[in-house]
């Protein structure tokens, strides 16, 4: 009896504390990588405008070569959705352009299916370096509900995402300098 009750006190500290660390951890996380490529931002803007461009270099998109893709409306233009189901990596969801500022910021909503349901910001910013150089900085925001948001304890988002993000913008620049 004893036992069962310094247990029983022993697991509500635990849960207090579990509880109390959630509510003082932030939810928010965000991650930006950028890279400068040698094409007029014009020229730059015109290729990730578009969501199938982004098939070619974004690595999520290389994860699954049997992932299902669809798109709806107009490709390039506010409102245009990417639509995808792939396996366990790649999991369930969809992309819409939420916002365009011609040659400056595409802003995308990402909505999450499988495995696991949720909603992030992404964006794409150019920037004119010179008449022949873009910085190209692709950046990701998301939250974490409580008590979820102690994962964060745990996942380094900003190693996990911030290297996808990493070898993405490298293709991307690897193919708009071959041109």
């Amino acid at each position: 009896m004893k036992f069962l009750k310094m247990a029983a006190i022993i697991l509500g500290l635990f849960v207090a504390f579990i509880l109390v660390a959630a509510f003082a951890m932030d939810t928010e996380y965000s991650v930006e990588r950028s890279i400068i490529v040698d094409r007029p931002t014009p020229v730059v803007f015109e290729h990730i405008r578009y969501l199938r461009n982004q098939d070619d270099f974004s690595v999520w998109g290389t994860m699954d070569p049997n992932m299902q893709q669809e798109y709806r409306g107009t490709d390039g233009t506010v409102g245009a959705v990417s639509v995808w189901d792939g396996n366990e990596d790649v999991g369930k969801g969809e992309q819409e352009i939420v916002r365009i500022e011609d040659n400056k910021r595409i802003d995308f909503e990402l909505r999450f299916i499988e495995p696991f349901e949720g909603v992030a910001d992404a964006y794409f910013i150019t920037d004119s370096m010179s008449e022949n150089e873009t910085r190209v900085t692709w950046g990701f925001e998301s939250n974490m509900p409580r008590p979820m948001n102690l994962m964060l304890l745990f996942i380094n988002m900003e190693e996990l995402i911030g290297s996808d993000l990493d070898s993405g913008l490298t293709k991307l620049k690897d193919t708009l300098e071959s041109d």
